[in-house]
Protein backbone atom coordinates (compact mmCIF):
# COMPACT_ATOMS: atom_id res chain seq x y z
CA UNK A 1 0.00 0.00 0.00
CA UNK A 2 1.40 3.16 -0.71
CA UNK A 3 1.71 5.64 2.38
CA UNK A 4 2.28 9.37 2.60
CA UNK A 5 4.68 11.75 4.53
CA UNK A 6 5.13 10.95 8.55
CA UNK A 7 2.67 12.72 11.30
CA UNK A 8 3.37 13.54 14.25
CA UNK A 9 0.44 11.80 16.78
CA UNK A 10 1.78 12.56 20.23
CA UNK A 11 5.20 13.43 22.11
CA UNK A 12 7.46 11.76 19.91
CA UNK A 13 5.12 8.86 18.11
CA UNK A 14 4.87 9.23 14.27
CA UNK A 15 2.59 7.27 11.87
CA UNK A 16 1.86 6.99 8.03
CA UNK A 17 -1.19 9.01 6.85
CA UNK A 18 -2.59 6.13 4.16
CA UNK A 19 -2.68 8.25 0.53
CA UNK A 20 -6.29 7.73 -0.52
CA UNK A 21 -6.20 5.58 -3.67
CA UNK A 22 -8.53 4.57 -6.43
CA UNK A 23 -10.87 1.30 -4.89
CA UNK A 24 -13.46 1.02 -7.67
CA UNK A 25 -12.33 1.24 -11.63
CA UNK A 26 -15.61 1.33 -13.87
CA UNK A 27 -15.11 0.49 -17.31
CA UNK A 28 -17.62 1.82 -19.73
CA UNK A 29 -17.61 0.55 -23.31
CA UNK A 30 -19.08 3.21 -25.42
CA UNK A 31 -22.13 2.47 -27.57
CA UNK A 32 -23.31 0.80 -31.01
CA UNK A 33 -21.87 2.43 -34.25
CA UNK A 34 -24.67 0.71 -36.38
CA UNK A 35 -24.98 -2.03 -38.94
CA UNK A 36 -22.29 0.04 -41.43
CA UNK A 37 -19.10 -0.67 -38.70
CA UNK A 38 -20.36 -4.08 -37.51
CA UNK A 39 -18.39 -7.05 -37.98
CA UNK A 40 -15.43 -4.15 -38.70
CA UNK A 41 -11.61 -2.76 -37.26
CA UNK A 42 -12.33 0.08 -36.21
CA UNK A 43 -10.01 1.78 -33.84
CA UNK A 44 -8.81 5.07 -35.29
CA UNK A 45 -11.70 5.64 -37.22
CA UNK A 46 -14.11 8.57 -35.79
CA UNK A 47 -17.49 7.23 -36.49
CA UNK A 48 -20.36 8.27 -34.01
CA UNK A 49 -22.65 6.61 -32.38
CA UNK A 50 -25.82 5.27 -34.41
CA UNK A 51 -29.60 5.65 -33.01
CA UNK A 52 -29.14 2.27 -31.16
CA UNK A 53 -25.99 3.45 -29.41
CA UNK A 54 -27.37 6.60 -28.61
CA UNK A 55 -30.46 4.49 -27.13
CA UNK A 56 -27.89 2.34 -25.23
CA UNK A 57 -25.97 5.66 -24.16
CA UNK A 58 -29.23 6.71 -22.51
CA UNK A 59 -30.05 3.62 -20.61
CA UNK A 60 -26.58 4.08 -18.95
CA UNK A 61 -27.43 7.19 -16.96
CA UNK A 62 -29.56 5.43 -14.32
CA UNK A 63 -25.55 3.49 -13.63
CA UNK A 64 -24.00 6.50 -13.37
CA UNK A 65 -25.89 9.01 -11.90
CA UNK A 66 -25.40 7.73 -8.55
CA UNK A 67 -21.91 8.27 -8.86
CA UNK A 68 -21.29 11.87 -7.31
CA UNK A 69 -17.79 12.44 -6.97
CA UNK A 70 -16.12 9.95 -9.09
CA UNK A 71 -13.35 11.09 -11.10
CA UNK A 72 -14.36 10.66 -15.45
CA UNK A 73 -12.24 9.92 -17.68
CA UNK A 74 -12.85 9.44 -21.70
CA UNK A 75 -11.08 8.24 -24.86
CA UNK A 76 -11.25 11.40 -27.11
CA UNK A 77 -12.85 9.62 -29.89
CA UNK A 78 -16.27 11.02 -30.99
CA UNK A 79 -18.15 7.52 -30.13
CA UNK A 80 -17.04 7.68 -26.28
CA UNK A 81 -17.26 12.03 -25.93
CA UNK A 82 -21.04 10.65 -27.19
CA UNK A 83 -21.50 8.01 -24.48
CA UNK A 84 -20.72 10.35 -22.09
CA UNK A 85 -22.38 13.41 -23.45
CA UNK A 86 -25.50 10.96 -23.24
CA UNK A 87 -25.04 9.21 -20.27
CA UNK A 88 -24.01 11.92 -17.95
CA UNK A 89 -25.43 14.83 -19.55
CA UNK A 90 -23.94 18.14 -20.89
CA UNK A 91 -22.72 19.75 -17.69
CA UNK A 92 -20.49 16.89 -16.73
CA UNK A 93 -16.89 17.24 -16.55
CA UNK A 94 -14.73 14.98 -18.45
CA UNK A 95 -11.29 14.34 -18.58
CA UNK A 96 -10.12 13.33 -21.89
CA UNK A 97 -7.26 10.57 -21.67
CA UNK A 98 -5.83 9.92 -25.38
CA UNK A 99 -3.92 6.67 -23.52
CA UNK A 100 -8.06 5.33 -23.53
CA UNK A 101 -7.71 5.38 -27.02
CA UNK A 102 -8.56 1.96 -29.06
CA UNK A 103 -5.76 0.55 -31.34
CA UNK A 104 -4.79 2.15 -34.58
CA UNK A 105 -5.73 -0.86 -37.21
CA UNK A 106 -3.55 0.60 -39.64
CA UNK A 107 -4.60 -0.33 -43.49
CA UNK A 108 -7.52 -2.64 -41.52
CA UNK A 109 -9.63 0.16 -40.55
CA UNK A 110 -13.22 -1.01 -41.67
CA UNK A 111 -12.26 -4.13 -42.74
CA UNK A 112 -14.27 -7.28 -41.76
CA UNK A 113 -12.20 -10.47 -40.51
CA UNK A 114 -12.85 -12.07 -43.56
CA UNK A 115 -11.17 -9.14 -46.13
CA UNK A 116 -8.15 -8.84 -43.91
CA UNK A 117 -7.56 -12.60 -43.79
CA UNK A 118 -8.22 -12.79 -47.83
CA UNK A 119 -5.72 -9.38 -48.42
CA UNK A 120 -3.02 -10.42 -45.92
CA UNK A 121 -3.06 -14.04 -44.87
CA UNK A 122 0.53 -13.77 -43.35
CA UNK A 123 0.09 -10.63 -41.39
CA UNK A 124 -3.02 -12.48 -39.77
CA UNK A 125 -1.28 -15.67 -38.73
CA UNK A 126 1.01 -13.35 -36.88
CA UNK A 127 -1.60 -11.53 -35.29
CA UNK A 128 -3.34 -14.44 -33.69
CA UNK A 129 0.09 -15.73 -32.53
CA UNK A 130 -0.09 -12.27 -30.57
CA UNK A 131 3.60 -11.81 -31.54
CA UNK A 132 5.30 -9.67 -28.79
CA UNK A 133 6.11 -7.13 -31.85
CA UNK A 134 3.25 -7.15 -34.18
CA UNK A 135 2.12 -4.06 -35.32
CA UNK A 136 -0.93 -3.75 -37.69
CA UNK A 137 -0.04 -2.60 -41.53
CA UNK A 138 0.46 1.37 -41.10
CA UNK A 139 -0.94 0.95 -37.69
CA UNK A 140 -0.28 0.58 -33.99
CA UNK A 141 1.88 -2.34 -32.93
CA UNK A 142 0.71 -4.18 -29.82
CA UNK A 143 3.77 -3.63 -27.56
CA UNK A 144 2.75 0.45 -27.43
CA UNK A 145 -1.06 -0.42 -26.92
CA UNK A 146 0.02 -1.96 -23.97
CA UNK A 147 2.29 0.37 -22.95
CA UNK A 148 -0.39 3.60 -23.16
CA UNK A 149 -3.34 1.38 -21.40
CA UNK A 150 -0.57 0.66 -18.95
CA UNK A 151 0.52 4.41 -18.40
CA UNK A 152 -3.56 4.61 -17.83
CA UNK A 153 -3.61 1.76 -15.17
CA UNK A 154 -0.95 3.25 -13.29
CA UNK A 155 -2.79 6.73 -13.38
CA UNK A 156 -5.80 5.49 -12.17
CA UNK A 157 -4.72 3.02 -9.41
CA UNK A 158 -3.19 6.18 -8.29
CA UNK A 159 -5.44 8.51 -8.24
CA UNK A 160 -6.90 9.90 -5.07
CA UNK A 161 -10.28 9.52 -6.25
CA UNK A 162 -12.37 6.82 -4.77
CA UNK A 163 -14.19 5.66 -7.46
CA UNK A 164 -13.03 6.37 -11.22
CA UNK A 165 -14.87 5.62 -14.43
CA UNK A 166 -13.17 5.47 -17.89
CA UNK A 167 -15.92 5.75 -21.30
CA UNK A 168 -13.32 3.89 -23.57
CA UNK A 169 -13.36 0.81 -26.17
CA UNK A 170 -13.53 -3.13 -25.94
CA UNK A 171 -9.56 -3.48 -26.72
CA UNK A 172 -8.50 -1.13 -24.30
CA UNK A 173 -11.25 -2.40 -21.28
CA UNK A 174 -10.48 -5.97 -21.91
CA UNK A 175 -6.09 -5.15 -21.37
CA UNK A 176 -7.66 -3.23 -17.92
CA UNK A 177 -9.39 -6.00 -16.83
CA UNK A 178 -5.73 -8.42 -17.72
CA UNK A 179 -3.54 -5.64 -16.36
CA UNK A 180 -5.57 -5.43 -12.91
CA UNK A 181 -5.92 -9.13 -12.27
CA UNK A 182 -2.03 -9.85 -13.34
CA UNK A 183 -3.31 -11.75 -16.47
CA UNK A 184 -0.94 -12.32 -19.50
CA UNK A 185 -2.25 -9.57 -21.83
CA UNK A 186 -2.71 -12.51 -24.08
CA UNK A 187 -6.08 -13.44 -22.12
CA UNK A 188 -7.79 -10.59 -23.32
CA UNK A 189 -9.62 -12.37 -26.08
CA UNK A 190 -11.15 -14.64 -22.78
CA UNK A 191 -13.53 -11.47 -22.03
CA UNK A 192 -16.57 -10.42 -23.94
CA UNK A 193 -17.06 -6.14 -24.23
CA UNK A 194 -20.68 -5.29 -25.47
CA UNK A 195 -21.36 -2.25 -26.97
CA UNK A 196 -22.49 0.30 -23.35
CA UNK A 197 -21.44 -2.63 -21.29
CA UNK A 198 -20.32 -1.88 -17.63
CA UNK A 199 -17.47 -3.75 -15.84
CA UNK A 200 -15.81 -3.05 -12.88
CA UNK A 201 -12.37 -3.65 -10.58
CA UNK A 202 -12.28 -3.22 -7.03
CA UNK A 203 -8.64 -2.06 -6.95
CA UNK A 204 -6.28 -2.59 -3.67
CA UNK A 205 -2.18 -1.98 -3.78
CA UNK A 206 -2.21 -1.53 -7.52
CA UNK A 207 -4.16 -5.51 -8.14
CA UNK A 208 -7.60 -5.85 -8.43
CA UNK A 209 -10.79 -8.10 -8.55
CA UNK A 210 -13.25 -8.25 -10.78
CA UNK A 211 -16.56 -8.00 -9.55
CA UNK A 212 -18.79 -7.37 -13.08
CA UNK A 213 -17.82 -8.01 -16.63
CA UNK A 214 -19.54 -7.01 -20.12
CA UNK A 215 -22.82 -6.38 -18.09
CA UNK A 216 -25.61 -5.17 -20.23
CA UNK A 217 -28.98 -5.85 -17.94
CA UNK A 218 -29.49 -1.85 -17.71
CA UNK A 219 -30.06 -2.06 -21.81
CA UNK A 220 -33.33 -4.89 -21.68
CA UNK A 221 -35.82 -3.34 -22.37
Amino acid sequence: MKYGIPTSKGAGIFYFERERMTQRLILIRHGDLGESCRGCYVGRTDAPLSAEGRRQAAALAGELGPLNGARILCSPLLRCRETAGIALGAGATLDLDDDLREIDFGRWEGMSFAEVAAADPAAVDRWAALDEDFAFPGGEDIGAFRERIGAAAGRIADDPAGTVVAITHGGAIRLFICRFLGLDYRQYLLFDVRPASISEIRIEDGRGVLTRVNDTHHLEG
